[in-house]
């Protein structure tokens, strides 16, 4: 049934350690999802076409806090449609943070797919969309938070495309960059 992966509990004390140190419930109740593609090298392993970004490559399905820190990761090939992997990845994420209760998401995952992942866990889907008639950048509620962490993971050179054979060692260096920035937080607690 329900499993964690190695990398997501990986990620768990150091998550619980910063929640509670900002005064926070250790477990959160809402979670961010998104799912940016990044191209791969010729090293073989699972890839796929992605017709919207037109890129072959892999897709980094990520789970956030409201502070943007790391909660679940589930790398695949990048043509699974991102509503289709919200059940694998809530199937991560949600034995280890048994006090969620919704999920934030863009507008792409207003599919039934979706839908049914989120009832199953039992949690409410809440999708965020553009203001309407805005042009541009626009900076939306709750989003801007994923955004930021995939900004954060960008910093590290390792993560600008997906040189992984295995989708597991490269949820191994995206984990690796997350435990990175939460002990520079531990280490620093004035700094962000």
């Amino acid at each position: 049934m329900a499993h964690a992966s190695k990398s997501t509990k990986l990620t768990m004390p150091f998550v619980v350690m910063l929640r509670e140190g900002a005064g926070r419930e250790a477990s959160p109740s809402v979670v961010i999802v998104d799912t940016p593609s990044v191209k791969t090298t010729k090293s073989g392993g699972p890839r796929g076409w992605e017709a919207a970004k037109r890129l072959k490559g892999r897709k980094r399905h990520a789970a956030v806090d409201t502070d943007g820190l790391l909660l679940g990761l589930l790398v695949h090939a990048a043509d699974i449609q991102d509503a289709d992997g919200l059940g694998d990845l809530l199937q991560r994420v949600k034995p280890l943070h048994n006090w969620l209760r919704a999920v934030f998401a863009d507008s792409i995952y207003n599919r039934l797919a979706a839908l049914l992942a989120c009832l199953v866990f039992g949690l409410a889907l809440i999708i965020v969309r553009r203001p309407v008639g805005s042009t541009g950048f626009v900076v939306q509620p709750r989003r801007w938070v994923i955004e930021r962490s995939f900004g954060w993971f960008g910093r590290w050179r390792r993560l600008s495309k997906d040189y992984e054979t295995l989708p597991e060692v490269s949820e191994a260096m995206v984990t690796l960059a997350a435990i990175r920035l939460m002990l520079h937080r531990l280490a620093h607690p004035n700094r962000k």
